[in-house]
């Protein structure tokens, strides 16, 4: 299977980090998530597919802490999509 990844960018206030963070989690294609303010990345935080429920609730509790104190940021989040392989058309045989 292929894997293509991009990052997506999403402004944000710090109340609202946690719930943002829960809808993408929830689209469980999320490979990573940093926390911008400004031009400073404040922190990065790594997840893995299948990232839910009791795993993923230390992670939220500090990314929770570390917006508290900050009014605006930028969510920089990571998303991995796995595709089929292309096949390429195998050769026919030719006749003579």
């Amino acid at each position: 299977m292929a894997t293509r990844t991009w990052w997506d960018s999403i402004e944000t206030t710090g109340s609202r980090v946690a719930e943002t963070l829960k809808k993408l989690v929830a689209e469980g294609n999320i490979r990573r998530i940093r926390i911008r303010q400004d031009d400073r990345v404040i922190a990065e935080f790594p997840l893995t597919i299948g990232v839910v429920g009791a795993v993923f609730a230390p992670v939220l509790a500090a990314i929770g802490a570390i917006t508290a104190l900050i009014a605006e940021c930028t969510l920089e989040v990571e998303r991995e999509e796995r595709s089929p392989r292309e096949e390429t058309p195998s050769a026919s045989p030719t006749r003579n």
